[in-house]
């Protein structure tokens, strides 16, 4: 398993635009991925888990990506996020 922390720095923390991006990106992985904020985790590869985690800007949140293509998989999801959240 892979992990990543990043911090959220969009000023509308993750809102619909972006989450959908992610949501689609997440789900070209065969990798299980999951969005963990403050013990609370969901599948990132579901637009609903991801808006109902209620990210703003400045909360943390783990990425974690679990699978054949995980490596592939935490590095693009990654750079989705320093790039657009």
């Amino acid at each position: 398993m892979k992990e990543f922390t990043y911090t959220i720095a969009d000023p509308e923390g993750i809102h619909a635009r972006p989450a959908g991006l992610f949501v689609k990106q997440a789900a070209s992985f065969k990798s299980s991925v999951t969005i963990a904020k403050d013990g609370k985790e969901v599948d990132a590869k579901r637009i609903f888990g991801v808006m109902g985690l209620g990210v703003k800007q400045g909360h943390d949140i783990i990425l974690k990506v679990e699978g054949e293509d995980e490596a592939e998989a935490i590095e693009a999801l990654s750079t989705f996020l320093k790039e657009n959240l």
